[in-house]
């Protein structure tokens, strides 16, 4: 996806969490990150790094993560977050629920651009 399509990307479907009790994963971007405490998350197209704002439709609950994985692996889920995201919105005791997702900004640094 490029950049400008990333930037005006809204999609609503549905998220799973991932981590668990886990302290160290390694993403596909090849960061580690421990799936208890960061706000991350994978997706299968979006550009690596970008920051995407997740609304879960039932809690009304938003919560905004860095996309620095690839995934989610089944084939009817939009977005994978961490335990930690996932928490946030009350998503982890249901293990998946429907979320809207927002693009807020894409890259990082000097190089993030920020969606209207």
């Amino acid at each position: 996806m490029s950049v400008q399509e990333a930037l005006n990307y809204k999609e609503t479907g549905y998220a799973c969490w991932y981590g668990g009790t886990k302290h160290r994963l390694r993403t596909s971007s090849g960061e580690y990150i421990n799936p208890r405490t960061s706000l991350t998350a994978a997706h299968k197209t979006l550009p690596m790094p970008c920051k995407v704002k997740v609304t879960c439709l039932k809690t009304g609950k938003s919560v905004i993560v860095r996309i620095n994985n690839r995934g989610p692996f089944h084939s009817n889920r939009l977005i994978d977050l961490t335990s930690a995201a996932a928490h946030r919105i009350n998503l982890n005791g249901r293990g998946i629920g429907k979320v809207r997702l927002e693009v807020v900004s894409v890259g990082d640094g000097n190089y993030e651009i920020f969606a209207r």
